[in-house]
């Protein structure tokens, strides 16, 4: 972007999709029609266009007319750390900074996280959109170079000034409400003190609380009234100034005010600010503990890591380690970063991965996840990726992520909050003027509206939504389940109807032997002669012998039977492996078992020893442990659940039928998969694995997708679940829905605390016999609001997931 002495600014879009000199006819026509767009020149080996634009053209407008020919802009994210934001109020004005600056496409700040992620187009300063940001009163940096205070060097600072406002109110405090709550102190008081002296002593502490602790909410909210932009500070200062300044002109001029008037209120300003600090310290200490979860995830990984060179092991930082590196795990040690083993055998704790407590076995050749705990045994592998390769740096990246996504509940409260400090300030200034006409006295009605001023801070109204998100998403991340987008829990928790993938999400993906009859040497000599076969229901014989420990002789002559089996000689005789047509004869009760098995979707295999039929072995894609109580969870959950097969209708059906899934759609190619999630509407979830489920993972309302399947799968998905487990589906869900239900509750809370309390403030009941509220009590109710809805969030982080179908229980 340029501007230049003529007439509007100079833009060059980099577009996707241009590839031929039609497109480039395309792009120029789509622009020449727009009014305010000027000299625009498109070029194919850039694949950009250059153009002027002046009023009454926007860069939206551009940029709707390109995307509607299908040559889009390309776009960059942008991340700025955002101090000094505090409530809704603040992050509607930091959004609608942004969105006004030029080539920015979205813009979202985030209250919980201090940051603000904006999407702009190729080539957006970082730098520009963050000074824009700090001239609208925040203090804004990209996030690379911010530096940020620490949350616990907040929460110190906070506490300190929360210490010294209480002591320096303490006696204003008591000297003027211990005389209203005990007549006998009060008269104490005057007998010892002149009215003035007390007054002059509230004067100079309260003085000092402002121009100290309070110092903030003036230093932030009235610059932020004089630019058109109040916020919760402005709300604060104004009603602690309107009490301060009242109080002082009492004292220093009681000649000028009526004497039915003549009262002061510096313990309300003083304790108004006391309470909120209070408040704040509360919510930073809250605040912490709901963002511990990426802490946790970064603190994972060790710093150093031991690095074998030329047979000597030597300690490196775990930053300069890089692919091919050997490093040595003890026993007890956190695997450093991503690896394979090359020698050693242990047992590695996944469970920051997986949410799984039981240890991995890993042996040579198996992958290690850094940030994993080694068990007894000492590994040597090498490294496979760094830094922001590696699993747990991806994990991090996605949970953050999800945490700073604002979900579609979020934009009900952006709306209110837009108007809500200025409408709130309009309230005041009507409360003080009818209280002023119909009331008792103007010490009266300044009261009444510094109440409604200070009650109706919009802290909670701000934190409702984002809080809950950054824990429900990170407590889900610490039991193996990662929204990879914010939106995607609130459509989760949505969902009517669960569709899974077979082969690899309810199966294991691969054969393996259900039963063994007839000889009892049947596996062992089976397993010597597919020992030379490279077919999978070879592998599988040989698989499940090796889990049972069997020494398998060798074979000797091994001959393939395409289509029928193998034969080989084993320990002096000749032993066939295969089908039935392989055998002249078979044996009644194994003919018997081998239709049984046939019936029930699995694949049969005859063992002959000397020509005459001795076994049987039955092999099939087996269910996976916990499928069956998974679609059972789902279903008392609610929703419907149907599998979406490529495989044929017959083995969908059998698999289908021992879940208890009575929908299935078989034999379907991945176009015929996405149709099938189209059709489905809105409110399906489907849940994959493989290459051919990604079109549908991507169609789906959510796309979960298991954590063990291909990378394009887990990259079409929108939660990603780390471990195979369908039973993982079923936590998904439920940490969706708890996380949903915990965000309305908040936000019930905080509008109907408003809704409540605003009027009640501004006196309406007063006329009919009912309370008022003093801005004391309503400066410890608003603080109280922003620490309810912290704590409410906060029991996310103790959602545990109760198996089989008895949903999550919050502790």
């Amino acid at each position: 972007m340029d501007s230049d002495h003529k007439s509007g600014t100079r833009w060059t879009l980099r577009l996707d999709a241009m590839s031929c000199a039609s497109c480039v006819g395309r792009v120029e026509a789509a622009l020449h029609g727009l009014p305010g767009v000027s000299e625009i020149s498109a070029n194919l080996s850039t694949e950009a266009v250059s153009l002027r634009l002046a009023p009454p053209a926007t860069l939206a407008q551009v940029i709707e007319a390109l995307t509607r020919v299908g040559y889009p802009p390309r776009s960059t994210q942008i991340t700025l750390s955002v101090e000094g934001m505090t409530c809704a109020a603040c992050t509607g004005r930091v959004e609608r900074v942004l969105r006004s600056q030029p080539g920015v496409l979205e813009a979202s700040a985030n209250l919980a996280l201090r940051r603000a992620d904006v999407r702009v187009v190729e080539g957006g300063d970082a730098r520009a959109l963050a000074a824009a940001v700090t001239r609208a009163g925040f203090a804004a940096a990209p996030v690379s170079e911010a530096r940020p205070p620490s949350p616990e060097a907040e929460a110190r600072a906070l506490w300190r000034d929360a210490a010294l406002a209480g002591a320096l109110t303490l006696p204003v405090f008591v000297t003027e409400m211990g005389g209203h709550l005990i007549p006998a102190f009060h008269h104490w008081l005057l007998g010892v003190f002149d009215q003035a002296a007390l007054w002059t002593m509230q004067f100079v502490l309260t003085t000092l609380v402002l121009i100290g602790p309070g110092r903030r909410f003036l230093a932030k909210g009235i610059p932020a009234l004089l630019r058109g932009g109040p916020d919760m500070n402005s709300l604060v200062a104004v009603g602690t100034l309107a009490a301060w300044g009242w109080s002082t002109v009492v004292l220093i001029a009681p000649a000028g005010v009526p004497e039915a008037s003549r009262a002061v209120y510096f313990e309300a300003a003083a304790v108004i600010v006391t309470l909120i600090l209070l408040g704040r310290a509360l919510e930073s200490r809250a605040r912490g503990q709901a963002g511990a979860a990426i802490a946790r995830l970064v603190g994972l990984q060790p710093k150093t890591a031991l690095v074998e060179t030329d047979g000597v092991a030597k300690p490196c930082a775990v930053a300069d380690l890089a692919p091919g590196m050997v490093v040595l795990i003890r026993p007890g040690e956190r695997v450093p970063v991503d690896g394979r083993v090359l020698s050693g055998t242990s047992a590695v704790d996944e469970a920051m991965l997986t949410g799984e407590p039981l240890p991995v076995a890993k042996g040579p050749g198996d992958r290690l996840t850094g940030g994993t705990v080694n068990g007894t045994g000492a590994l040597r592998a090498e490294v496979t990726e760094v830094g922001a390769a590696t699993v747990l740096a991806r994990i991090t990246a996605m949970v953050a992520e999800a945490q700073g996504g604002k979900l579609p509940v979020q934009a009900l409260v952006d709306r209110v909050t837009l108007w809500f400090v200025p409408v709130v300030m309009g309230i005041a200034a009507l409360t003080f003027a009818l209280r002023l006409v119909f009331g008792p006295g103007l010490a009266q009605a300044v009261a009444a509206a510094v109440a409604v001023l200070i009650i109706a801070c919009p802290c909670a109204m701000g934190l409702a939504t984002p809080v809950s998100i950054l824990v429900g998403t990170g407590r889900a991340a610490e039991l193996g389940v990662l929204f990879r987008r914010g939106e995607a829990m609130q459509r989760l928790a949505e969902v009517t109807e669960v569709a899974f993938d077979k082969t690899g999400t309810l199966t294991t993906g691969h054969p393996v032997v259900m039963q063994v009859k007839g000889a009892p040497d049947s596996l062992r000599l089976a397993a010597a002669v597919e020992a030379q076969s490279e077919h999978p229901l070879a592998q599988a014989v040989l698989a499940e012998a090796t889990r049972q420990g069997l020494r398998l002789p060798k074979a000797a002559g091994f001959v393939a039977r395409p289509g029928l089996g193998a034969e080989a000689v084993v320990e002096g005789q000749g032993v066939a492996v295969g089908a039935a047509r392989l055998f002249e004869t078979l044996p009644p009760d194994l003919a018997q078992a081998a239709e049984a098995a046939a019936r029930d979707g699995q694949s049969v295999l005859f063992v002959a020893q000397g020509g005459t039929v001795t076994g049987l072995i039955t092999v099939a894609d087996a269910l996976k442990p916990h499928a069956a109580q998974a679609v059972a969870a789902l279903q008392a959950m609610g929703l419907g659940v149907r599998m979406i097969s490529g495989d044929t209708q017959a083995a969908a059906e059998v698999v289908a039928s021992r879940l208890g899934i009575a929908v299935v759609e078989a034999g379907v190619l991945p176009d015929g998969k996405l149709a099938a999630i189209r059709a489905a509407g809105p409110g399906l979830a489907f849940v994959g694995d493989g290459i051919n489920d990604a079109p549908a993972l991507a169609a789906a309302a959510v796309g979960i997708a298991m954590g063990t399947g291909t990378d394009i799968a887990i990259e079409a998905g929108d939660v990603v679940l780390m471990r195979g487990d369908p039973l993982a589906v079923v936590d998904a869900i439920a940490i969706g829905r708890a996380t949903l239900r915990n965000i309305r509750q908040n936000l019930v809370w905080a509008f109907g605390y408003n809704a409540a309390l605003i009027p009640v403030a501004a006196g309406v009941l007063v006329p009919f016999g009912g309370p008022g509220l003093s801005p004391v009590l309503a400066a410890g109710a608003m603080a109280l609001s922003s620490v309810f809805v912290l704590t409410n969030a906060l029991r996310l982080r103790g959602l545990a997931p109760v198996r089989r179908d008895q949903g999550w229980a919050v502790r």
